[in-house]
């Protein structure tokens, strides 16, 4: 019998996996092998991996949508694999021994696209992926984190501390539709991904879920297609629309109440997750908002025999506008202090093609399809990679820098307008501020050469922990040193003074004035002229000086003091800019002031 050929092409160069009852169970270690596979199981992993240095795959799309070549952000990239988390657990100790694995077996950049909840981070020296990212960048090695999905409210996003790269999630410019029509003619653009066998000349019975109802459910209950709600004999045959009032029925589960009842499809009346589309298979499914959702249901409520169709889902190029923050994607500012400003930038993370494991399971596949290799995948998990690939492609021209210069290149030569030529909106369409996009949207290509940056070293991140009130004791015991001592002054307001490409101010008193320092390191001409422009919001004063930074070969380190003043800024947070150029660069740093 032939073996079949296999062709080693050098892009996986490792891969670890970790079983967690043989890592914490002492008496067996040593005599037991651990149990498991670093393969995929879900497609998480390739996904974002893909994302991250996928190799260039002409014609790639799933079941023809999103149809071209996919690429990593750096494709030229080696990749290892430690596979910490699986169906059943994400052990801190676990993460923590794959963090150690990455920078002993000598990994450049860190991707990790986990994160623990929002409501359990209260401690950066308890957060596993804190501790285990501050070794990591002791060592060198950059860490880039997903800023988590528990948007679109205040003080959701995780992986805070200042030594992680934290990414907030946006859409692109190509949507995904799926189009309604009703019986009276009138066509509604719904966004999901699906692959229905209707057409616009096939019309089924349309029907509002609380009209077929169970005996003896309660309205609301049927109204959001809660399991067990529905009458099948209702049901059966017809489109079927569903509220979205109840946050613990998701979009996937009233697919499977409808789809299980016997409908031919369904239309989900859903504000949450706007813009985002859910993947139904094969089976016909819709999403849409509140004012088309009122659209529909008057049609129902003035017509005797409704009817609609659910159309299969098209790609739409070039739309606008775009980037947009996702509506998932989780909003500062940090719960731990609010004196780093934190997402730190925004990536693509919505609707993303990316190489998947096939799934063995094919019945939400379109009839006759083998499963598909790419899919289309959203969340911050999504972001992050694309932010780990630009670093990596930074990398890869400038072997010196550090991983505090990359991430200051890529934060201070963000874009901040969309493909409209306007100011970056969020999914409610309001302008969006800084807690939502970070400094912006990358920019890979201005960061290759951005002229100035700012290094932040380690003795800065000590300090700032300093600042937020841990013990000298503890400091030493993370930074594995004990001859590190704390500032005598060590207030929380001095966390705004560390060396950070943004700067955050979480307490401003109306009648007082905060002044904050910051150090660049000139990377570009070695003879230059930096002029200040401060942008910023009516009543807030901002200064700068000196408002001219002078390089001459030799010296490529200056300083800057900022003086913010509230005057009279309204209360709550002011947003602005100070943006250094010398005609050839614009290194932009973002603030955030909280005036009280």
């Amino acid at each position: 019998m032939r073996k079949s050929l296999v062709v080693c092409h050098m892009k996986l160069i490792g891969a670890r996996y970790y079983d967690p009852q043989h890592f914490n169970n002492r008496e067996t270690i040593s005599t037991s092998k651990p149990s498991g596979s670093p393969r995929d199981h879900d497609s998480h992993g390739t996904h974002t991996t893909a994302i991250a240095a996928g190799s260039p795959v002409a014609n790639a799309n799933y079941f023809g949508l999103a149809r071209g070549t996919a690429r990593g952000g750096s494709p030229a990239a080696r990749i290892a694999i430690y596979k910490a988390c699986s169906f059943e657990t994400c052990q801190g100790s676990t993460i923590l021994k794959a963090i150690d694995d990455a920078i002993k077996d000598g990994v450049d950049i860190l991707s990790i696209s986990l994160g623990m909840s929002f409501l359990l981070q209260s401690d950066f020296l308890k957060d596993p992926i804190a501790i285990g990212a501050f070794h990591a960048y002791q060592m060198g090695v950059m860490v880039v984190c997903s800023a988590g999905n528990d948007g679109p409210d205040s003080y959701t996003v995780v992986n805070t501390a200042p030594w992680i790269f934290t990414i907030a999630a946006s859409n692109i410019d190509r949507d995904f539709e799926s189009t309604v029509l009703l019986g009276n003619g009138i066509s509604v653009k719904g966004f999901a991904i699906n692959f229905s066998n209707l057409t616009r000349s096939s019309k089924y019975p349309l029907a509002f879920a609380r009209d077929v109802a169970d005996d003896f459910t309660p309205p609301s209950e049927a109204s959001n297609c809660y399991p067990g709600s529905l009458n099948p004999k209702k049901v059966a045959g017809k489109i079927i629309v569903c509220l979205d009032n109840y946050p613990s029925t998701s979009v996937r589960i009233k697919k499977l109440v409808v789809e299980d009842a016997g409908a031919r499809g369904v239309i989900c009346i859903s504000q949450t997750q706007k813009g985002v589309p859910f993947d139904s298979g094969a089976f016909p499914c819709a999403k849409v908002g509140d004012t088309a959702g009122i659209q529909i249901l008057n049609y129902i409520n003035s017509t005797k025999k409704p009817t609609a169709t659910i159309l299969p889902t098209v790609t739409v190029p070039r739309f606008r506008p775009a980037p947009v923050v996702a509506d998932f994607s989780s909003r500062g500012p940090g719960d731990v202090t609010e004196n780093i400003l934190k997402p730190d930038i925004m990536a693509p993370g919505v609707a993303i093609l990316a190489a998947t494991v096939p799934e063995k399971d094919e019945s939400d596949d379109p009839i006759g399809e083998k499963p598909a290799k790419f899919g289309i995948k959203s969340g911050t998990s999504m972001a992050c990679p694309h932010v780990t690939g630009a670093a990596a492609f930074i990398k890869s021209m400038h072997h010196q820098w550090t991983p505090s210069m990359i991430k200051s290149a890529l934060m201070t030569t963000a874009t901040t307008l969309n493909n409209m030529g306007r100011a970056f909106t969020n999914s409610s369409g309001l302008q969006a501020n800084p807690h939502e996009t970070g400094v912006g949207e990358i920019s890979p290509v201005n960061a290759l050469n951005p002229g100035l940056v700012f290094s932040t070293m380690t003795d800065d991140y000590l300090r700032f922990l300093c600042y937020c009130g841990y013990s000298e004791k503890s400091i030493q015991l993370l930074s594995s040193t004990d001859t590190f001592t704390c500032p005598k002054v060590s207030l929380n307001s001095l966390i705004s003074n560390i060396n950070y490409p943004s700067i955050s101010i979480g307490k401003l008193s109306r009648n007082h004035a905060i002044k904050v320092t910051r150090n660049v390191i000139n990377v570009g001409s070695p003879d230059a002229i930096y002029k200040a422009i401060v942008h910023t919001p009516q009543g807030l004063q901002v200064d700068v000086s000196p408002k001219i930074i002078i390089f001459r070969r030799g010296l490529a380190n200056a300083s800057f003091n900022v003086s913010f003043h509230g005057k009279q800024a309204p209360k709550g947070y002011n947003f602005g800019s100070i943006t250094w150029s010398d005609r050839q660069h614009t290194v932009r740093v973002v603030f955030a002031v909280n005036v009280v």
